[in-house]
């Protein structure tokens, strides 16, 4: 894992990112809120898994505190807080089924317990909205948690959420 980059590098490498590929019902700012949202959730999911805090716990500290307030001197006020609140707790009621969809996708010697808790966590909020979250298109899903990815670590470790959530997609998404 690299050095996480500060909080403003991380949005603005998103926003270059987004726009490559868009989600055309949605205007530029509510893209921007729900990769935000995206942002959040994984920094959330990745505090639960630390910390052991529940859900309803980190839903509401990001809720009064960091929307409203700032991380490394960035505000979060433009997140879409019911998409964050959507994935966290989807991923949290679902755990068990994502855990099954991801580790489905692991090399067979690759245990999901062993990966980074931060992928761990991009990848199951990435395979949650793939599953559960059928009217996003799923180049945008896998799009969106790539580059949250490559904002955390290396190409190596976004390849592999690409590979494994591309993955995830087909096994959880009817074929057109």
């Amino acid at each position: 894992m690299t050095e996480p980059a500060s909080l403003q590098s991380v949005l603005e490498q998103l926003a270059e990112a987004e726009k490559q590929r868009a989600e055309p019902q949605l205007t530029s700012r509510q893209r921007r809120a729900r990769t935000v949202a995206r942002l959040a959730a994984v920094q959330a999911l990745y505090q639960m898994e630390l910390a052991g805090e529940g859900v309803d716990t980190v839903i509401a500290e990001f809720s009064n505190h960091r929307f409203d307030s700032d991380m490394e001197g960035e505000p979060l006020a433009e997140a879409d807080e019911a998409w964050f609140a959507g994935i966290v707790r989807g991923v949290v009621g679902s755990q068990r089924d994502i855990d099954t969809a991801v580790k489905a996708r692991l090399a067979s010697n690759w245990r999901l317990e062993r990966l980074d808790s931060t992928l761990r966590a991009l990848l199951r909020a990435g395979a949650w909205e793939l599953r559960d979250r059928q009217d996003v298109p799923r180049e945008i899903v896998i799009d969106e948690y790539v580059e949250l990815a490559k904002a955390f670590f290396d190409d190596a470790e976004a390849k592999f959420v690409n590979a494994a959530l591309d993955g995830v997609a087909r096994d959880v998404r009817p074929k057109a």
